[in-house]
């Protein structure tokens, strides 16, 4: 287990990544990325979604270009603090503070479930992954982005102390092992580096 995948340290981490957290993103994960990542989930006007790690709003602000009613959750009170700066605590936006492990939401709640730059920070993803999985109504679609696992050996070294790093295989079992169907994963990333990211896709079973 990487040294970040630890919830106490992890909100040390965000407690003053928090204050640059806007100005350095945009080089990991950008406007177009967000862009590239939505459109693989087709987001109705009328779905409900959730924010799962929200951080300091920026994947909520994609989903509210796509449906009103939109809901974030993250255990930083510091990065919940500049998300309500750019979109207010309330409104358009229902922010929570909360575990991802633990959503505080009851069963099928939501047709959407998002998650982008917060995977790499639990502790047991898969169990993470059911619980989303819970919160969905069946027929929903869950997609999670997270960092693609490096394909050199000294960086894979450093990666492994880290944080969670994986490939399109470790992302299948684990969404296969959480209960999900139809699972689709795409690499993205900004010009200098196009595999950063790894993004998910999958569908949870039942009806549409």
């Amino acid at each position: 287990m990487g040294i970040l995948e630890n919830k106490r340290r992890a909100r040390v981490f965000y407690k003053y990544l928090s204050k640059v957290y806007d100005t350095v993103n945009p080089f990991i994960w950008n406007e177009e990325m967000r862009a590239e990542a939505l459109a693989m989930l087709d987001v109705d006007a009328d779905d409900r979604v959730l924010d799962v790690g929200c951080g300091t709003g920026f994947g909520t602000e994609g989903l509210l270009e796509h449906t009103e009613n939109v809901h974030g959750l993250d255990q930083s009170v510091h990065q919940l603090e500049k998300a309500w700066e750019k979109l207010g605590k309330h409104d358009p936006v229902s922010f929570y503070r909360g575990d991802a492990e633990r959503l505080p939401f009851r069963d099928d709640t939501f047709d959407v479930v998002w998650s982008s730059g917060s995977i790499e920070y639990w502790p047991d993803p898969v169990a993470t992954l059911r619980d989303m999985r819970r919160v969905t109504r069946p027929g929903g679609r869950v997609l999670v982005v997270g960092p693609n696992y490096p394909k050199t050996g000294v960086m894979q070294k450093v990666a492994d102390a880290i944080m969670l790093f994986y490939d399109r295989d470790e992302a299948d079992r684990m969404f296969r092992a959480a209960g999900y169907e139809d699972v689709r994963h795409r690499e993205m990333g900004p010009s200098y580096d196009p595999d950063v990211a790894i993004t998910t896709v999958a569908r949870v079973p039942g009806s549409e």
